[in-house]
């Protein structure tokens, strides 16, 4: 049964970003962001991690994961180490995914050239 949640809660939220994009017309980075921030609020106001339980990958692999990590780990550095905890507790927990995005970016650049260059 964790699979079908997972399936429908990672879908809904798939599908909620693709109506951003199709009904609103929002551009795909305005959508990221949008999605980053709701995912922020929801864990600010203590849903994400309920959901986190009901669903597992299913609401921890979309981009709303990611506002979810910046908070939680800012919020758990405050609690530790004060006010700059805010700043630490953000990079301890998505330090690896944004490295790896820089890392891996650059890779494809180095073998992938795009069709309209010279």
């Amino acid at each position: 049964m964790i699979y079908l949640w997972a399936f429908l809660v990672g879908g809904a939220i798939c599908v909620v970003g693709q109506l951003m994009m199709d009904v609103i017309k929002m551009t795909p980075a305005h959508t990221m962001s949008t999605l980053v921030v709701a995912g922020a609020i929801a864990d600010a106001v203590g849903i994400y991690d309920p959901l986190i339980k009901f669903a597992g990958a299913g609401a921890t692999i979309p981009i709303t994961s990611f506002g979810n990590s910046l908070v939680h780990g800012a919020l758990t550095e405050l609690e530790k180490d004060g006010w700059l905890g805010v700043i630490t507790g953000i990079f301890s927990v998505t330090s690896a995914g944004i490295s790896s995005a820089i890392i891996f970016s650059f890779l494809a650049c180095l073998f992938v050239r795009p069709k309209g260059s010279i």
